[in-house]
C-alpha cells in the first residue's frame, strides 16, 4: 500500500497552506485571555514571531516551537522529511541550534497501512539525523486525516536571539530559499505534474534550515523570520510591524522555482492565496509594471520555506557568501525602508518593486 497511495488525495489542504488564515487567528486569539507571562519569558506569541525564547540564564535560553500539517506530497517518507524540515525551521529562524523532538501524529488506523505511517516517522528520523536532534517521544491519536508534525525544543544564546523586531531602515533583505511550493504542490495535488517533475522544490522543502553555524559568528543581522504558510508578504508584514519599518521587495531579484509562474498562471492555486491577500490587504503596494501572476506570487504559501534575515548593508555581501554556500539561490531581494508613519499614514508598510 505504501507503494501506491498517494497522500495528497486523502486529505482536502497541505502543507502550510492548510494553516488558519493569518487574519481569524488574530480574531480567534484576541477573544482568549492568557495566563500572566514568566518573567523569563523573553518572546512569546504576541508578537507572531517563529518560536518562544525562555531565557534560563545570561548564556543560555530555550528555543521552543511546533508545527504540524496534512501531506503536501504523495511520497510518506518525504512527507516524513519536509514536515520535520519545516518544524525545526523556526529554531534555525530565532538564531537557535534545536536539540530534542517530540512527534504529533494523527491517522485514521482502519484505513492508512502502519507501513506507510512508519515511512512517514523514518523520513522524520532521518531530517532529525542531520540536524543533530533526538527524537523523544510525541503523542499519536486514531484521527480521519493524516496529519504529522513535530514540537522542537533548541537552545540559543540570549545574547544572539534573532526576532522579527529588529530590523533597521537601510538593511539589506536576503531570502535563502526559492518560492513557488505552494502553487507547485496544488498542481501536485491536481495532478499537472509529478514529484519527480518538481525535484528542486521537493529538495529545497527537505532542506533544513540551518544557519547558525555558518553565522553564528558573524555579526550584522538584525532580524529573521522563516516564509512559510502566510507567505513572502505575509511573514513580512509581521516583521514589518514588529520591526516598526517598511520593507521594499525588488521582484526580479525573487528566487523562484522553475514553473512556479507558469504553474500560478495555469490556475493551481489554494485557500491560502487569497487569505494570504486579504491578510496584507492595502499594506503592500505594487508597481503597475507587475502582472497579476507575479503579484499573487508575494501570497504563495510555503512550506518549509527559506529565512528572511534583514542585514546590515556594510556586511550583506559577506554574509550572503557565506548563506550560498549551503542555499546556492540565496539571494538579496529587496531593503528595510523607514516606517509608513515616516512616509505618510496612507503608506503601505510593504512594496514591491519590479
Amino acid at each position: 500500500m505504501s507503494e501506491t497511495v498517494r497522500l495528497t488525495q486523502t486529505v482536502q489542504k497541505g502543507g502550510c497552506a492548510a494553516k488558519v488564515a493569518a487574519h481569524e487567528l488574530r480574531a480567534l486569539l484576541a477573544r482568549v485571555k492568557f495566563p500572566p507571562t514568566d518573567p523569563a519569558v523573553r518572546v512569546d506569541g504576541s508578537t507572531f514571531d517563529d518560536a518562544a525564547i525562555v531565557e534560563i540564564n545570561d548564556r543560555l535560553a530555550l528555543v521552543q516551537t511546533l508545527d504540524f500539517f496534512t501531506p503536501i506530497v504523495d511520497s510518506p517518507r518525504l512527507f516524513g522529511q519536509i514536515a520535520a524540515a519545516n518544524a525545526l525551521s523556526d529554531v534555525y529562524a530565532m538564531g537557535g541550534l534545536p536539540k530534542t523532538a517530540m512527534a504529533i501524529l494523527a491517522y485514521p488506523v482502519a484505513k492508512l497501512d502502519r507501513q506507510v505511517i512508519s515511512e512517514v516517522i523514518q523520513g522524520a528520523c532521518e531530517t532529525l539525523s542531520q540536524a543533530k536532534t533526538s527524537l523523544v517521544g510525541g503523542h499519536s491519536i486514531d484521527d480521519e486525516t493524516l496529519k504529522f508534525g513535530l514540537s522542537v525544543t533548541g537552545f540559543v544564546d540570549p545574547r544572539r536571539v534573532w526576532t522579527n523586531a529588529g530590523a533597521q531602515p537601510g538593511d539589506v533583505l536576503i531570502l535563502t530559499k526559492p518560492l513557488g511550493t505552494g502553487t507547485l504542490t496544488a498542481g501536485l495535488k491536481k495532478g499537472a505534474w509529478s514529484e519527480n517533475e518538481m525535484a528542486e522544490a521537493m529538495d529545497s522543502m527537505s532542506q533544513i534550515n540551518a544557519l547558525t553555524d555558518l553565522l553564528s559568528d558573524t555579526p550584522g543581522i538584525h532580524a529573521a523570520t522563516d516564509v512559510t504558510g502566510f507567505g513572502l508578504a505575509g511573514h513580512g508584514l509581521q516583521l514589518a510591524k514588529e520591526s516598526q519599518c517598511g520593507l521594499e521587495f525588488s521582484f526580479s531579484h525573487l528566487p523562484l522555482f522553475c514553473k512556479a509562474l507558469t504553474s500560478l498562471t495555469a490556475g493551481h492555486l489554494t485557500k491560502a492565496h487569497r487569505t494570504n491577500a486579504e491578510y496584507v490587504g492595502e499594506e503592500i503596494s505594487f508597481n503597475e509594471s507587475l502582472s497579476p501572476t507575479q503579484r499573487l506570487m508575494m501570497f504563495d504559501p510555503q512550506t518549509s520555506g527559506g529565512l528572511l534575515l534583514t542585514v546590515d548593508p556594510d556586511r550583506a555581501a559577506a554574509i550572503l557568501s557565506r548563506i550560498q554556500k549551503r542555499f546556492p539561490r540565496a539571494s538579496a531581494v529587496g531593503r528595510v525602508i523607514p516606517s509608513p508613519a515616516a512616509r505618510g499614514s496612507a503608506a503601505a508598510r510593504l512594496s514591491v518593486e519590479p
